[in-house]
């Protein structure tokens, strides 16, 4: 079955987005190539049950098994070792990208405490978009009873677009509640 945000990107938002940003082609309209969620694990990292548990609910959010991300190097100072585990990473593309965006914006993010929407400071020079989230038990797949430690989540939405503005319009598209600085 084909995704909703992917069939609304095709449609509507690549339309709107020549209008806004002045392209002639619709080639040229930003678009959404991968999200990677990286779950950094520190010192559970040594534990082989935490990890399991941490694969396990990265895995329920994406629908996509996790991988164990390793240190290149040792670092006495923090207490790394190279070839020690360090955390999970997921890459998503193509439909499960599509899904896992619509449930951020629909469910996800409107579950944490006190939200007042994603800053727009988080997008580079290469036009990606990056943002952390400190609890992931905002997810609905996670079982909140069967959770032995909450964790945060990086999320970083890499866009065919090498401009700010671009990724920004393109986000605001996808309904991603940002929130831009006032200038003062």
């Amino acid at each position: 079955m084909r995704p909703r945000l992917k069939t609304l990107y095709e449609k509507d938002i690549i339309k709107n987005l020549m209008n806004k940003l002045n392209y002639k082609n619709k080639h040229e309209a930003p678009k959404l190539v991968k999200v990677v969620l990286n779950m950094g694990l520190g010192e559970d990292a040594s534990d082989g049950k935490k990890i399991k548990t941490s694969l396990d609910d990265l895995g329920l959010i994406t629908g996509q098994k996790p991988i164990v991300t390793k240190f290149k190097k040792s670092i006495a100072n923090f207490k790394t070792r190279k070839g020690q585990s360090a955390g999970a990473k997921v890459t998503l593309r193509a439909n499960k990208m599509y899904e896992f965006i619509d449930r951020l914006v629909n469910i996800a993010l409107p579950r944490i405490k006190d939200f007042r929407g994603l800053k727009s400071d988080g997008i580079d020079n290469s036009g990606n978009y990056s943002f952390g989230i400190k609890e992931h038990i905002i997810f609905p797949e996670v079982n909140f009873d069967k959770v032995d430690k909450i964790r945060g989540l990086d999320i970083t939405i890499v866009t065919s677009n090498t401009s700010k503005k671009g990724t920004l319009e393109l986000l605001k598209e996808f309904n991603f509640p940002i929130t831009e600085k006032k200038k003062r």
